[in-house]
């Protein structure tokens, strides 16, 4: 596996880094992030998604909380990896 640095939240203090690497090898996005706290897992399993699938969080899962900030980094159908990282 590599990894790519695509971005860290710039709006983040010191001690907390929301961050987003790619898998070069499948394309896949490594995201560090905030833990969704429970009202918004609640407000999820609520909302559902499509007929048929369990709302529940399956062992080996977790729900996050993405910052909007850091959707400049998640790359595109075109390629683009997104903005300039961010150090």
């Amino acid at each position: 596996m590599a990894l790519q640095f695509l971005g860290i939240d710039p709006e983040s203090p010191t001690d907390e880094s929301p961050t987003i690497w790619r898998d070069t090898d499948t394309g896949d996005l490594i995201i560090q992030t905030y833990e969704a706290d429970a009202a918004t897992v609640h407000e999820a399993q609520a909302v559902g998604s499509i007929p048929g699938h369990s709302t529940s969080i399956p062992p080996g899962e977790t729900m996050v909380r993405l910052p909007a900030a850091m959707l400049q980094f998640i790359p595109r159908p075109d390629g683009d990896t997104g903005a300039t990282p961010s150090t």
